[in-house]
């Protein structure tokens, strides 16, 4: 069982190498479902922490539908993580129809090389997706970050089992949102899944509705990092199975 730790910033990087993980996957603004993180934060987590790093790479928040500039940004951002020694990256395209954009997905798949590629939970938005998980098989995707298509992987168990017994092993199914410490053991004898992606994170600073002339909004106050000590009680139950 592999566990993956999803986290913010350096500091929520260095954090969770602190609690125990080994693996991460690097992303900004995860309050908004995470952008593509900055060349120095990338570099730091793979050569000076030494983690092994899955990078998101998704220029802007809202749809997963992207144009063509935009999809050059992803192009280059790709070459940047492979010349950073990235283990991999983290991407989702979708086209109008809701369904996986294949083009999209191969042409990235070809240009990550040696890295690995992870469909992330663009997927959890398709319409139909078991029939999706074929596709994204058929473009060389090494697994899917999934929820089972609901809010939490906990309440998408029945969807997570359906995708690891289609799947067969012809990629792997990653469990991903709200996992815990709490919950972790019985997310993976219930589906069968291969892997674990969490956040662990709690958040940092308090935000009172006297801060509003100060501040003028929370983002500007508070923020979350990486709990170190939740890291290390969700690794330590990991590797003890």
């Amino acid at each position: 069982m592999d566990l993956e730790i999803c986290v913010n910033s350096i500091q929520s990087a260095y954090n969770a190498r602190q609690g125990g993980a080994t693996r991460i996957e690097l992303c900004q603004a995860l309050e908004q479902g995470g952008t593509t993180p900055s060349y120095s934060t990338i570099k730091y987590c793979t050569n000076e922490l030494g983690l092994r790093t899955y990078v998101l790479i998704r220029p802007r928040t809202g749809n997963f539908v992207y144009n063509a500039l935009e999809f050059e940004t992803i192009c280059q951002e790709v070459e940047l993580c492979k010349q950073l020694g990235a283990t991999g990256v983290v991407v989702g395209f979708l086209d109008s129809n809701h369904n996986v954009d294949m083009q999209q997905t191969k042409e990235i798949v070809s240009l990550a090389g040696d890295m690995e590629v992870t469909f992330h939970r663009a997927f959890d938005i398709c319409n139909n997706p078991l029939q999706n998980l074929e596709r994204v098989i058929d473009c060389g995707c090494t697994r899917i970050l999934t929820s089972g298509c609901k809010a939490t992987a906990y309440h998408g168990m029945d969807m997570l089992k359906s995708l690891v017994s289609k799947a067969n092993g012809r990629i792997k199914i990653m469990a991903g949102s709200g996992v815990n410490a709490g919950n972790a053991i019985e997310i993976i004898n219930t589906t069968g899944v291969e892997e674990l992606h969490a956040s662990c994170k709690h958040v940092v600073g308090e935000w009172k509705e006297t801060d509003v002339e100060q501040f003028l909004d929370p983002s500007n106050s508070i923020y979350s990092e990486t709990d170190s000590n939740e890291v290390q009680r969700l690794t330590t139950l990991i590797n003890q199975l």
